[in-house]
C-alpha cells in the first residue's frame, strides 16, 4: 500500500494539467507542491482533512476514518455542505484506534468489524474508508480490508490512502479525486442518459449554493449528471462516465480528475465560476457551446442567450440601489483558489475596489486571470501575517476584509468590517441571486452603525487626548478617528 500511495503521489505532482508542474524542472517536481507534514502534528489542513471534506459532501454513504477518535472529531461536518434528502453524510463514524489497537496489531480487525456494524446498523449504498496518520503508520491495509468486506457484504466499501502526513489539504484533495477515478466512477452505468447531460467538478453545495444554478439549468433543458461532490448520490458519481461536458469549478481540487476523465471518455472539460453576473452567464454559455458541439439541438445557444438576458436583467434590476453606496469602496480578499479572481470579477462589478487579493492557493491560471481583472500582479499577495494584516487595517487602507474564519479577529480587533466568504459561511453567493445575496450582506456590514461607535474614544480618553494602543502596549498606527 505505502509503494502505491507513494506512486500516486508522485504522478500527481508531474500532473500534466497543471501549467504550474509543467513549468518546473524534474527535480523540482519531485519534491511536490508543499512540504510533507510531521506524522501526528496539529498542523491543520492535511491530506486526510482535504481528503474528507472533498468526499463527505456525498450524502447517502457512511464516510469511515480508520485512526484515533481526534481525527474525525477534527474533519467531521467542517463544511456547510447541503443536502436534499440523505443525512447519512452527517454520521460521525472511526474505528476510533487507541494505544492497546497499536500495541495488539488489532487495527485491521476494528477496521472490518465497523463495516460489518455499518452495513448491518444503516445499509448504506458504499461505505468510504480513511487512512490516517496513525493507521498507515502501523501498516493497516485498508485496501484488502474494503476488498474482503466489499465481497463479503456485497456493499462497496471504497479505501481514500490519504494519510496527514504525506501533503497538504489540496494534495489530499487530488488523493480523493484518484480514489473515485480507481473505484466509483464508471462502476455503474445511468438509468437514462441525454444529450445534455453535464457533469461539475469541484462544487460542495457549500451553504446550497448549487440549488441557486441547478434551477438555471434546468430551465435550458441541462441535466446535472453528477456533482462531484456537493449534493451528490453514490450511484450519481458511479455514472459520471456517461456525462456529455464537465464544468471544473475549482482547478486547484480536480484538475487531475477533469483531465483523466476527458482521457478514459472523452469527456471535455472546461473551467468556470458561478461567482459575479458576468461569470455566471459565461459558464451557461460555455456548457451550451460544448453540448451543441457534442451533439445537443443547436437551439440551446439561443434558449441560453435568452435565459441570460433575463436574469441578468432582474439581477441588475436588484442590485441597483446599492451600487451608490457600495461604488469606490476598497476590499481586502484574504481568499485563494478560484476565489481569488471569481470574487474580484463580482465585486468589479459593483464598482468596489480590490486593494488585493490573496493567492495563496491559487494555480497559475487563477493568477493569470487576477492580472487580467486588475491590470497586473501588483494587487496579488500570498500569505499576510496577522500583525501586517492589522496594520493595513488600522491604516484605513481597505473598508472591509472578505475572508474566512481565521482572520476575523483581526478585523474585529482592527474596528473594520468583516464578511466570512469560505467554507463556514451561512450564505450562498453563486449564482444570480447568489451575487446580489452578497451584495446585500456587504452592504449591510459596511453600513452597521457599529463601527462608528467601537472607533469613537472613550469621553474619558479624549479629555485626556489619548491614541488606541493595541493589546501588547505598542501604539497603534493611527488615532482612532
Amino acid at each position: 500500500m505505502a509503494e502505491s500511495l507513494n506512486a500516486k503521489v508522485a504522478a500527481l505532482f508531474n500532473e500534466p494539467g497543471c501549467d504550474k508542474n509543467a513549468a518546473k524542472d524534474e527535480k523540482a517536481r519531485k519534491k511536490g507542491c508543499s512540504k510533507p507534514l510531521q506524522p501526528g502534528a496539529a498542523a491543520g489542513g492535511c491530506a486526510f482533512d482535504g481528503a474528507k471534506i472533498a468526499l463527505q459532501p456525498i450524502t447517502d454513504v457512511v464516510h469511515l476514518v480508520h485512526g484515533p477518535l481526534a481525527c474525525e472529531g477534527n474533519g467531521w461536518d467542517n463544511r456547510h455542505a447541503a443536502s436534499s434528502g440523505p443525512v447519512l453524510y452527517r454520521l460521525g463514524a472511526t474505528t476510533d484506534i487507541t494505544e492497546t489497537d497499536i500495541v495488539m496489531g488489532n487495527g485491521e480487525k476494528r477496521l472490518y468489524r465497523a463495516l460489518r456494524e455499518i452495513i448491518d446498523r444503516y445499509a448504506p449504498p458504499a461505505i468510504f474508508v480513511y487512512s490516517t496518520c496513525v493507521t498507515a503508520l502501523i501498516g493497516d491495509d485498508i485496501d484488502a480490508v474494503c476488498r474482503h468486506a466489499t465481497e463479503k457484504f456485497a456493499t462497496p466499501c471504497i479505501p481514500i490512502n490519504a494519510p496527514g502526513f504525506v501533503g497538504s489539504k489540496n494534495l489530499g484533495n487530488k488523493l480523493a479525486g484518484e480514489a473515485l477515478l480507481d473505484h466509483v466512477i464508471g462502476t455503474r452505468e445511468p438509468a437514462t442518459s441525454t444529450p445534455t447531460d453535464i457533469n461539475i467538478l469541484g462544487e460542495y453545495n457549500l451553504s446550497g449554493e448549487l440549488w441557486q444554478v441547478k434551477p438555471l439549468l434546468e430551465k435550458l433543458g441541462i441535466r446535472m449528471s453528477a456533482c462531484i461532490t456537493g449534493d451528490a448520490r453514490y450511484h450519481e458519481v458511479a455514472s459520471a462516465h456517461r456525462a456529455r461536458v464537465n464544468m471544473m469549478v475549482c482547478s486547484t481540487a480536480l484538475i487531475n480528475m477533469a483531465r483523466k476523465m476527458e482521457e478514459r471518455w472523452g469527456i471535455p472539460y472546461f473551467e468556470g465560476s458561478f461567482y459575479g453576473i458576468s461569470d455566471m452567464s459565461d459558464a451557461l454559455r460555455n456548457i451550451a457551446r460544448l453540448l451543441v458541439a457534442r451533439g445537443a439541438a443547436a437551439d440551446l445557444l439561443t434558449r441560453t442567450e435568452a435565459l441570460i438576458e433575463e436574469e441578468e436583467k432582474r439581477a441588475w434590476s436588484r442590485l441597483e440601489p446599492y451600487r451608490a453606496r457600495l461604488a469606490g469602496k476598497r476590499v481586502l480578499l484574504y481568499t485563494g483558489g478560484v476565489k481569488s479572481w471569481s470574487i474580484v470579477s463580482a465585486l468589479q462589478e459593483m464598482g468596489m475596489v480590490i486593494v488585493s487579493t490573496s493567492v495563496r492557493k491559487s494555480t497559475d491560471n487563477d493568477k493569470q486571470k487576477v492580472k487580467d481583472l486588475m491590470g497586473g500582479d501588483a494587487h496579488m499577495v500570498d500569505s499576510i501575517p496577522p500583525r501586517e494584516m492589522y496594520a493595513q487595517l488600522r491604516r484605513g487602507d481597505a473598508d472591509i476584509l472578505l475572508s474566512g474564519g481565521r482572520t476575523q479577529f483581526v478585523a474585529l480587533k482592527a474596528r473594520t468590517p468583516w464578511l466570512d466568504i469560505n467554507q463556514e459561511r451561512h450564505h450562498a453567493f453563486a449564482g444570480y441571486d447568489g451575487m446580489v445575496t452578497l451584495v446585500r450582506e456587504l452592504d449591510a456590514s459596511l453600513s452597521n452603525p457599529v463601527w462608528a461607535d467601537v472607533r469613537r474614544l472613550a469621553p474619558w480618553e479624549e479629555e485626556e487626548g489619548e491614541t488606541d494602543f493595541d493589546d501588547e502596549g505598542v501604539q497603534a498606527l493611527m488615532p482612532i478617528a
